[in-house]
């Protein structure tokens, strides 16, 4: 049973992959038991398309620790990851240290050159997952553009964004977020990066469009009321 929701945000090492997996343990062993928590996207790499391999090969490596991270708790981060020749963005869902979902960036942004270095996942594999009740989904970063995925989406009480999302467009990701919590009654987490050119802007929304975000934090965190859901569904009934 989930009790909190967690949003992590924090600037990510230049220097070593190493650093940026030891700043999530510590975040992530500093949040509560049974909380679902998001970190960042490519929060271990960063977006490095000249050590993509290097990237992949550190992911592989690192992969066990970071499931053993989710004992007892709910965690969901992206990683670069090599399947074949191909260079992919993976979002992963580890509950109680077992996989509970895993998809490809279906979505690749083409200001930042992502569709010349990684290749693209299918929209067929963003789904609802069901984790002990509890309905989650995640859009990775630039989906949350696109209005069809929230269609795909429909019915989860939680919503995962996990971005690396630029400054310029800081204001875009928060009124998108806001916008997708109240369209599906539901809570949406928003993990972001604060490096320096980066929006900071995580957040956690409720049904009700209510936002706790500070963008001076490593934790962002909110005790998980389900019964908002349910009210908010109950007066407002849009599946008719």
């Amino acid at each position: 049973m989930i009790s909190d929701l967690v949003s992590l945000q924090f600037a990510y090492s230049k220097k070593s992959f190493k650093e940026n997996f030891e700043t999530l343990s510590f975040l992530v062993k500093n949040t509560p038991q049974n909380s679902i928590v998001l970190a960042p996207e490519l929060c271990l790499s960063g977006y490095r398309y000249e050590e993509l391999q290097k990237s992949a090969d550190f992911s592989k490596k690192i992969l066990p620790a970071v499931i053993k991270l989710s004992h007892k708790k709910t965690i969901c981060l992206t990683l670069v990851l090599k399947i074949g020749e191909d260079f992919f963005n993976i979002a992963k869902i580890y509950h109680n240290q077992k996989e509970i979902y895993s998809r490809a960036k279906a979505k690749l942004f083409k200001l930042g050159n992502e569709e010349k270095y990684f290749t693209q996942g299918s929209e067929k594999d963003i789904k609802v997952v069901d984790i002990e009740g509890t309905k989650i989904a995640l859009l990775i970063c630039f989906e949350l553009r696109f209005s069809k995925l929230w269609g795909k989406i429909k019915g989860a009480d939680i919503i995962l964004i996990p971005s690396y999302w630029g400054k310029g467009r800081k204001e875009h990701l928060k009124s998108l977020s806001i916008a997708l919590a109240i369209m599906n009654q539901c809570f949406v987490i928003v993990s972001n990066s604060s490096d320096e050119d980066m929006a900071s802007n995580s957040c956690i929304i409720t049904p009700f469009g209510e936002i706790v975000q500070n963008d001076n934090l490593e934790i962002i965190s909110k005790k998980y009321d389900k019964s908002l859901i349910e009210k908010m569904r109950r007066y407002i009934n849009i599946a008719e």
